[in-house]
């Protein structure tokens, strides 16, 4: 479908979601008031502003305004319903595998490393997008969240159902001897509430932006894995059809320090995160460096043979090099 980006109504006046070059839409599914806004999108949208002039602005489509299912973010892109999207690349991974990769064991151990690990393989990384790579950034590792099953050894998550952000995550956990499922963020409050999933996998700063304290009832502090990528994406029809003077705007609007802004903010946000669970009464569970070992035993077997899967025209291992350099 063509881009919104050049469809005026009869009347001359744009529809929402359409851009010129004036206007640019940008579409997320949470709410005005999340910590990622503050972060990323309005300090975006403030140096698009600033660089351009104000001859180029953005118009913020939060709450699932042009989007309510948070998987269909990317297909929003590219039918042109909105210009600029956020989404985590993780709800359609098998379109993502590169940047799947990130979230394996032992690739980096905070958000602004895992950030890090995803500018060293930007370049590499953009062929994956039928879009316009503005920003790249990742979460902090996670954390097991449980409501009526504390976790302290390896044994207890034997047949225990976990909600994981990405399918990447699904063989790491099956080797632990759990079930796992990949889950959209938006109902994973309920779905631990009512029982429908026993775990939740996910990076600590999820606790206060989606108030996972209040069915929590056990926070396992650590778990293996690395921090979830997320994307601020550009349709490339928008982006192509900028003058090369636009075109230069919005990448510096959009340079690494976004990324690393992103980044940094997760690193708080997971203290933060930590500190409201527990200030709440939810019990904290520090594992040992003995039990830790013991769940990385059980799936380094998997993640061996994970390492030469093709990914694009690279191999997972051939990846996480390019991610690790320098690191």
């Amino acid at each position: 479908m063509k881009s919104l980006f050049s469809i005026i109504t009869a009347a001359g006046i744009a529809v929402a979601g359409a851009a010129s070059a004036q206007n640019l839409s940008l579409a997320y599914f949470m709410g005005p008031k999340h910590p990622m806004n503050a972060a990323v999108f309005t300090p975006f949208a403030e140096k698009l502003a600033e660089v351009s002039g104000g001859k180029m602005t953005v118009q913020q489509f939060p709450g699932g305004a042009l989007n309510s299912v948070p998987p269909k973010q990317y297909a929003i892109l590219l039918d042109g319903v909105a210009d600029i999207v956020f989404t985590l690349p993780g709800y359609t991974g098998d379109v993502f595998p590169m940047t799947q990769v990130v979230g394996l064991p032992g690739v980096c151990d905070s958000a602004s490393a895992c950030t890090e690990a995803l500018l060293n393989a930007k370049s590499t990384l953009e062929a994956e997008y039928d879009a316009k790579l503005l920003a790249i950034w990742a979460n902090a590792p996670p954390v097991l969240i449980t409501k009526d099953k504390p976790v302290r050894t390896l044994e207890d998550l034997q047949g225990m159902k976990i909600r994981v952000t990405n399918k990447s995550d699904l063989p790491i956990v099956e080797a632990l001897g759990a079930s796992a499922v990949a889950q959209p963020v938006n109902v994973i409050n309920q779905n631990l509430t009512n029982g429908v999933i026993d775990a939740i996998a996910i990076g600590p700063s999820a606790i206060r932006s989606f108030k996972l304290q209040e069915p929590a009832n056990y926070i396992t502090t650590w778990f293996p894995g690395s921090g979830s990528a997320f994307v601020l994406l550009m349709n490339n029809d928008v982006f192509n059809g900028l003058s090369d003077e636009e075109k230069g705007w919005v990448e510096a609007a959009s340079d690494d320090s976004l990324a690393r802004a992103g980044g940094a903010f997760y690193d708080r946000a997971a203290g933060g995160g930590l500190k409201l669970a527990a200030e709440a009464g939810v019990e904290m569970i520090e594992l040992s460096d003995e039990e830790k070992a013991r769940w990385m035993a059980a799936v380094q077997p998997t993640l061996d043979g994970i390492m030469t899967n093709e990914v694009g025209s690279s191999t997972v291992s051939e990846i996480i090099s390019i991610m690790q350099k320098g690191m």
